[in-house]
């Protein structure tokens, strides 16, 4: 994946670039209103306490309300049901305004649960319309672009997001989001869907090329598509998944088997690491808040950096996406170790660049193993999972550093990712070399 890739995704397919214009202007938006809520929080209480409240009802409405979304884009048009929480999400952005002592920190707590409802609503619809809207063959370079529009997010939405703040204002901070959610929710109206998918058509051709790409995926996937195809039109309209079904699909694709074992598992270290970015920063090194934008910068540009290597795993996909795990262990050990800011900050460089390759091949696996009909679903129900156990897992980090040393932490969640990596990487060589030897069925044959 290269620069003339990734203009040819923008040129040609017009409803991605909106797309991915939408989740800048989305992203840059949210890290504006976290900054200033937390500068708030801090100048209204002082208190740690109430800074960890106010991330953590973030959180929560992903498990309540992702697979929500996911059941929501089987039923009803997608763009809708993203402008609509666009436009939701207007009002309840401005309602930080309305804070002006301690007593009103109630208002805080409910309006950041209410954006975060939006969030968990939108991610998986937004996920599962990439494939709808791009070749399947373009699919790396997409899911590469959108590691590309997180770095950007990260860059530009903390560090403009802290100087709106510092120079104007928490409550500009806040406005400007509302207008974000705004633009995108005009923007998104100029998408256009194949039919059957989304509020508007772009005719039979379109509806001929998506059936096109899915019956170019391997043979036990497209049996599943058919068998998915063939629910549809029996029953009513538009198709909603069952749990047997997703089960069948799941089940029958070692591939999918590992990306759920991947969501699960990797959360469950990550956020460890999300903890100590700041810790490291601060207590480690004595470089205050300007060492911790300094660290997400760093992740910001390795992230940015890692959509131009992409093109490198093209084939080997889940290679890139166990051996970016695998490196990233390895790496998070050498910051463990490392007593040097700068050795740090390119190290979290190097972290973010080998997680970008690897998050862009896992996504492009499950885009291509995913027949269609059932992506909503799958990324609704994946997006809770691994949403809530990262939630937990930041949670657990900050109750063990109490009791051990950050380094000592750093260390073993580094083990940990280059352990899963390593299982993961097992199971896939044993459960290929048994459907090799005709030892594995498709579930779905049954079904």
């Amino acid at each position: 994946m290269n620069t003339e890739s990734a203009g040819a995704v923008l040129k040609y397919h017009r409803g991605y670039t909106r797309l991915f214009i939408t989740g800048i202007i989305n992203g840059i938006g949210d890290r504006f209103s976290q900054v200033a809520m937390l500068s708030l929080v801090l100048h209204l209480t002082g208190s740690g306490l109430a800074v960890g409240v106010s991330l953590g009802v973030r959180v929560l409405p992903f498990l309540l309300l992702a697979p929500l979304g996911g059941m929501l884009g089987g039923r009803l048009p997608r763009k809708m049901i993203m402008i609509t929480t666009d436009l939701l999400r207007v009002p309840v952005a401005l309602t930080f305004l309305w804070v002006d002592g301690p007593d009103k920190i109630w208002v805080i707590y409910a309006a950041s649960f209410l954006l975060a409802a939006g969030e968990a609503i939108y991610s998986p619809i937004r996920k599962s319309s990439i494939p709808l809207l791009v070749n399947r063959e373009r699919l790396l370079a997409v899911n590469g672009m959108e590691q590309l529009m997180t770095g950007m997010v990260l860059i530009l939405g903390t560090f403009a997001g802290g100087v709106v703040s510092l120079w104007f204002g928490p409550q500009w901070a806040f406005i400007l989001n509302a207008v974000s959610f705004l633009l995108a929710a005009l923007l998104l109206t100029g998408i256009h869907f194949p039919q059957g998918h989304g509020s508007s058509s772009e005719g039979k051709q379109a509806q001929a090329q998506e059936q096109a790409q899915e019956r170019s995926q391997k043979h036990d996937q497209a049996q599943g598509q058919e068998y998915g195809q063939a629910q549809a039109a029996a029953g009513s309209t538009p198709f909603s998944p069952s749990l047997r079904s997703v089960w069948g699909i799941v089940t029958g694709s070692i591939i999918l088997q590992i990306i759920f074992a991947f969501e699960l598992l990797v959360p469950l270290v990550n956020g460890l690491d999300n903890v100590l970015i700041s810790v490291y920063a601060m207590q480690e090194f004595g470089a205050g808040d300007a060492g911790v934008g300094a660290f997400y910068g760093a992740l910001g540009i390795g992230l940015s950096l890692s959509f131009l290597a992409g093109r490198l795993m093209h084939k080997r996909l889940l290679l890139g996406a166990l051996g970016g795990l695998l490196l990233e262990g390895i790496l998070l050990i050498a910051v463990s170790y490392s007593g040097s800011f700068v050795a740090v900050f390119g190290l979290y460089i190097l972290l973010a660049f080998t997680g970008g390759i690897g998050n862009a091949c896992l996504d492009t696996l499950l885009m291509r193993e995913t027949p269609v009909i059932y992506q909503p679903i799958i990324f609704g129900w994946l997006t809770a999972f691994s949403s809530t156990l990262l939630g937990l897992s930041m949670f657990g980090a900050g109750l063990v550093l109490e009791i051990m040393e950050p380094r000592q932490l750093g260390l073993w969640g580094g083990v940990g990712f280059v352990c899963i990596a390593l299982i993961l990487s097992l199971y896939a060589k044993i459960r290929m070399n048994k459907k090799k030897d005709g030892l594995i069925t498709v579930p779905w044959k049954s079904l």
